[in-house]
């Protein structure tokens, strides 16, 4: 109607501005700047409030913990200004993000404006022209199933912190803080170190020969296997304590080389009249398949192993391309992707790499977080067509470019065909020597014949103490059962077990997720808490606990011990 106003509010001035260009004349968007309200800190509730049941936490604890909420002072002069904004529209759209802080927020704005007008409740997971007038044809009411959990969280944070941190100041020092997920996250980060102390390491040995066939000058190389039909054991035979590990019989089921055993191997095995054959040749289909499109966490982990990204930097420039319509809603743990979204990825990759490229239907994921929740989609460019990033090369620039272009391709890859090709397996024997004993060496090539997605996109990995490696592209060449091969060199090597690897903050973040310890919202705001609070410091990429956190997650272990179980905190 003519003459009518519409109020929008939404969280960031960035956003605001951005939408403002989608609605047009007739709407005015404002920004709450985050929340208006929260839990007034108890020293400064009213007099007659603090003696109270209100009193310890501006929680009623005797009267169904609710919670007492004030408008801080430096949101007094954001809320006056939406009041003012308020008096002259005559609908008012709560366009906060649709996780539980937004609708949290969408509540706090509806209970403090106490608007005259109908509310409407408008909700999207990208900033986009589309996106927006789809937004305004569906909303809906405030869920307050989402505002409760918000709200439960909250207080729980708050009981939790004002309870247990005064414990820390008395006993350890000024200053300290616990909270539900920081004492967790902090109680992870000092397990591993007391794992890393304890550890033992065990020194093994190994060999390893390169080999060529008298037709063919191509050398391949090979490692031991077996010695006299017993398996020769690798670092992950062994426990942290320096042992070999025992099987259920009793008995270890690998034997270790000690330096002596394996340089005399080594000698006997340059003997020129030692017999080396191949003993079996198995060929069998290699798979790979892409990873799902990016979550929160798995956003996190990644910009962190290929762009060096700290998750508080993640999620900085990834809210900043959300509120700016570059990609989709930035805090998520969902896999999904929209028809339209999977409808563009399979167009671009299609275009850009093949028809072929695309896999034959469109892929669909789910998420194994504990605590997923599929409402979202996945972190993916926004729009119903996608711009590359060579596009964007001239708009976006630094870290922003970079992170689009991460978002991209694992979004296109997403869409793709599986590689594959073929892995070759050979076992090759040679002896006897020292005596009666056999040799028994083992080598493999894979060979990618379709690269599949991998035109677009491969996954990193984090350290693996005992991780099978994805196979390395490698041919061999070919060989037949009973050929006889030549050994070019040899070579002995001393080997020692390594220590379980510090948390990276990748790495923290993919444990956070798997024991369903927070959301995916909160894991950089957590690991930012544990480090500037000085209970971890970063060298490098690894997580090192400083003292205070050994002394702090001891004294929750002795006194506070269901608060540091890892389910407590879960959900």
């Amino acid at each position: 109607m003519p003459g009518t106003k519409k109020l929008v509010i939404v969280e960031s001035p960035a956003k605001a501005k951005t939408i403002a260009q989608y609605l047009g004349d007739g709407y005015e968007v404002l920004a709450s700047v985050g929340h208006i309200r929260d839990l007034i800190e108890p020293k400064n509730l009213p007099a007659e409030l603090k003696r109270g049941s209100l009193g310890k936490f501006s929680i009623d604890v005797e009267n169904g913990f609710a919670p007492y909420y004030v408008v801080s002072d430096q949101k007094k002069k954001t809320v006056a200004e939406l009041k003012r904004a308020l008096k002259g529209a005559d609908e008012l759209y709560l366009a906060t993000d649709e996780d539980r802080e937004g609708e949290a927020i969408a509540w706090h704005l509806l209970d403090e404006l106490k608007p005259k007008v109908p509310v409407k409740r408008m909700v999207f997971h990208e900033i986009t022209k589309e996106a927006i007038q789809r937004a305004q044809e569906n909303t809906r009411d405030i869920d307050t199933a989402l505002v409760d959990a918000q709200e439960t969280r909250r207080i729980l944070d708050r009981l939790y912190g004002y309870e247990v941190s005064p414990v820390l100041w008395r006993k350890i020092g000024p200053g300290l803080s616990a909270g539900r997920v920081q004492s967790a996250a902090t109680r992870l980060v000092v397990d591993r170190e007391r794992e890393r102390l304890a550890f033992v390491p065990a020194g093994y040995w190994d060999l390893s020969t390169q080999l060529t066939t008298s037709a063919d000058s191509t050398q391949f190389e090979a490692r031991l296997a077996k010695l006299g039909g017993s398996r020769v054991a690798t670092g992950r035979d062994f426990d942290d304590k320096g042992q070999l590990k025992v099987q259920t019989s009793g008995r270890a089921d690998a034997v270790a080389l000690d330096e002596k055993a394996a340089t005399a191997l080594a000698d006997a095995l340059r003997d020129a009249s030692v017999s080396v054959v191949v003993t079996s040749v198995d060929s069998k289909p290699y798979t790979r398949r892409p990873a799902a499109p990016f979550s929160t966490s798995t956003l996190q982990q990644e910009a962190a192993r290929k762009l060096r990204f700290s998750a508080r930097q993640t999620m900085s420039v990834a809210q900043g391309l959300y509120e700016n319509g570059y990609i989709t809603y930035m805090r998520t743990d969902s896999l999904n992707l929209s028809q339209q979204a999977i409808a563009a990825a399979r167009a671009q990759a299609s275009s850009l790499y093949g028809a072929e490229s695309v896999s034959d239907k469109p892929r669909v994921y789910a998420s194994k977080s504990k605590n997923a929740q599929e409402a979202h989609e996945a972190i993916r460019p926004a729009g119903d067509t996608f711009r590359t990033p060579g596009q964007l090369e001239g708009v976006l620039r630094g870290n922003d470019w970079k992170l689009y272009d991460l978002i991209w391709k694992r979004t296109i890859a997403s869409q793709m065909a599986d590689a594959k090709g073929s892995t070759a397996s050979v076992v090759i024997t040679a002896g006897p020597v020292l005596g009666d004993s056999v040799a028994e060496f083992a080598a493999s090539g894979t060979v990618i014949t379709f690269r599949g997605f991998l035109q677009a996109y491969e996954e990193s990995r984090d350290e693996d103490r005992n991780d099978v490696a994805e196979p390395k592209e490698a041919k061999l060449p070919p060989l037949t059962a009973g050929q006889k091969l030549e050994i070019v060199d040899v070579e002995a090597k001393g080997h020692e077990t390594s220590a379980p690897p510090r948390y990276t903050e990748a790495s923290l973040v993919k444990t956070l997720e798997e024991l369903g310890i927070g959301r995916p919202s909160t894991y950089a705001s957590i690991i930012s808490t544990i480090i500037d609070r000085g209970y971890v410091t970063p060298r490098g990429t690894a997580l090192v606990p400083n003292w205070i956190a050994f002394s702090v997650v001891r004294l929750l272990e002795d006194y506070f011990t269901d608060l540091v179980q890892y389910d407590f905190t879960a959900g």
